[in-house]
């Protein structure tokens, strides 16, 4: 069981807020990006107004980066990120992060696939495509988590 998921049963248990956990500790993320990429700072900073604590780490091989995070082909973007037991991948608005950890479901991570338009980071002007943020386990299922317009 995930220390976080074990965390949250206790303190609801005993009937303690679990949203001050949820916005707290787990606030940590480990953010890998290609040293060249712009966006992955513009989300970086979306998180950081969020009130996520960042550390950002180059990697010339995203590639490798994406392959040990266990990600399913098809829900690759340009960033991967780590928080707690899960795996970020792609331009994932703060809210669904922080709505994963509070809600702590059995799963590998979340994903928005490619670099829709108007996804935090990938901002342009009025231009707003819908997406659909993924969440994925290690058995190669997946379904929507959230959808944005």
């Amino acid at each position: 069981m995930k220390r976080f998921t074990l965390a949250f049963g206790l303190m609801a248990a005993m009937g303690f807020s679990t949203t001050a956990l949820a916005g707290g500790a787990a606030q940590n993320i480990h953010v890998y990006k290609s040293p060249t990429c712009g966006c992955c700072g513009d989300w970086i900073d979306h998180l950081e107004e969020n009130g996520f604590e960042v550390t950002a780490t180059n990697s010339n091989d995203m590639g490798r980066v994406k392959a040990d995070a266990g990600l399913i082909a098809g829900l690759g973007s340009c960033h991967t990120a780590f928080i707690g037991d899960y795996v970020i991948e792609g331009h994932v608005p703060a809210d669904d992060i922080k709505r994963l950890l509070a809600e702590a479901p059995k799963a590998t991570g979340l994903s928005v696939p490619g670099m829709p338009a108007g996804s935090p980071g990938m901002e342009m002007g009025d231009r707003k495509d819908h997406y659909k943020v993924i969440l994925f386990n290690e058995q190669g299922q997946t379904r929507v988590f959230a959808e944005h317009n």
